[in-house]
């Protein structure tokens, strides 16, 4: 029976195979005097991609009821309403001018959804490989006014394929294949047999063949020209009359004066490896799983260069509050390292970033800073409320931890924290001295 995996799913695992992969033997059909024909059996698995063509895709856009919350992924908020994006599916748009009572208003169906910003009153989000455009004025009729079609080459940080023909990779189907061929028995012509050490799968390779796919109520009106807020995993973000975004590589301007008519940019060549996109002031941080690129924004539409700090491989979402920058590298099957720890860099001369302090964590995601509080995602260990006063011993003033939810990413705003995990969002009051209440939660599959 074949499995579907949506392409991010699949460079987890890619990424395991590739990097966890063990040698268990060496076949060698060394039988001397042999000078007959040998049958081998070989076996091997692979993942075949499965196209959706743009037709379909981009006739799927859909505004209807709310649903229920399933696989969240990114949180932005925007004058009382909260966006929670559905892994690869959509938005729900939630009322939470009221956080103690968070309403669902609705769901916008986007194939390939991953990220989303807003200004004023309209929603962009990305759809795959194209940029969509929404009108949020009214939130309980949302309607799409404008498609930027090709607008990115990569979605979800992985790498496409797209072909008039066959359409887009929206998915993959495991497959398993056996075959039996005849090889000379003298000379061998045996392989390499594999292992995936966190997987099941046996994948064969024969002798210098890879085996591998061929994937060629009333609610608010938002009514303020302002952006909204996104949490620190964000690969979209706003800075004054330019939208912003990351692909693995590079950074992709689109000029939004026009608020409901963007227009293709300039992009800037970042280097492999980018994960998250934090803006600050006039400064663009950028945080890849080497390292933290920072680049002065003071001219919106050519942002600049100023430094690179680089750390071990590692996931690496950053915030910015003053003149330090916080950073959080973990370990998994997606980030290639080892290392679970919160860095501190000191950011005063942004041409010469220095580490500050390092501390210990055991699996740090997203993060969020407002004054003195710092907020950790500690995925499956859940959530840590730090007081930051004094900065060299953090972890001596652990003011909360709750453990009994998954931590993905949060948003800290005037008193309210906004929490996406894998079992849906929590709301906390809290006020850095050391209160964290929870106010509300809408879990998965709530409705």
């Amino acid at each position: 029976m074949n499995t579907e995996f949506h392409p991010h799913e699949v460079r987890d695992i890619a990424r395991i195979t590739f990097t966890s992969i063990v040698i268990l033997i060496v076949i060698g059909l060394l039988s001397t005097g042999c000078t007959d024909t040998c049958e081998v059996d070989r076996s091997y698995t692979y993942f075949k991609p499965v196209y959706t063509t743009t037709d379909e895709i981009r006739s799927a856009v859909a505004f209807g009821a709310p649903q229920s919350v399933n696989q969240p992924g990114k949180i932005y908020f925007k004058e009382g309403i909260l966006f929670i994006n559905e892994v690869g599916e959509g938005i729900h748009i939630i009322d939470n001018t009221n956080p103690s009572s968070p309403s669902q208003l609705s769901f916008v169906t986007i194939p390939g959804n991953f990220d989303m910003a807003a200004k004023g009153n309209y929603l962009y989000a990305d759809s795959y490989i194209d940029l969509l455009v929404f009108d949020i004025s009214n939130v309980n009729d949302v309607k799409m006014v404008k498609r930027v079609e090709g607008a990115f080459q990569e979605f979800a940080n992985l790498p496409f394929n797209f072909d008039a023909w066959s359409g887009v990779v929206t998915s993959y189907e495991e497959a398993s294949v056996a075959e039996v061929s005849e090889i000379d028995c003298q000379t061998g012509g045996g392989g390499l047999i594999y292992y995936a050490a966190n997987e099941d799968a046996l994948v064969s390779f024969a002798s210098g063949t890879k085996y591998v796919a061929n994937t060629s109520g009333a609610a608010p009106a938002t009514t303020s020209a302002e952006a909204g807020v996104g949490g620190s995993m964000a690969r979209f973000a706003i800075y004054e009359d330019f939208l912003y975004t990351i692909d693995a590589s590079s950074l992709y301007l689109f000029d939004i004066t026009q608020l409901g008519d963007p227009q293709a940019g300039a992009s800037v060549d970042i280097g492999w490896g980018i994960e998250t996109l934090f803006p600050y002031e006039d400064k663009l941080f950028i945080g890849a799983n080497n390292g933290m690129h920072i680049y002065d924004n003071v001219n919106p539409e050519a942002p600049e260069h100023l430094s690179t700090y680089q750390h071990i491989q590692s996931c690496d979402p950053v915030v910015v509050e003053g003149d330090y920058a916080y950073v959080t590298l973990r370990s998994g099957n997606a980030c290639q390292g080892f290392t679970n720890q919160l860095e501190i860099v000191d950011i005063s001369d942004l041409r010469n970033p220095k580490s500050f302090q390092t501390y210990p964590m055991q699996n740090p995601h997203g993060l969020g800073v407002d004054g003195k509080c710092l907020f950790i995602c500690e995925g499956e260990f859940g959530l840590k409320l730090f007081d930051k006063t004094d900065l060299t011993a953090i972890d001596d003033h652990l003011v909360a931890n709750y453990t009994n939810m998954h931590a993905f990413d949060v948003i800290p705003l005037n008193g309210v924290l906004m929490m996406i995990g894998a079992d849906g969002l929590y709301q906390y009051e809290y006020d850095c001295e050391g209160k964290l209440e929870l106010l509300s939660t809408i879990p998965v599959l709530a409705l």
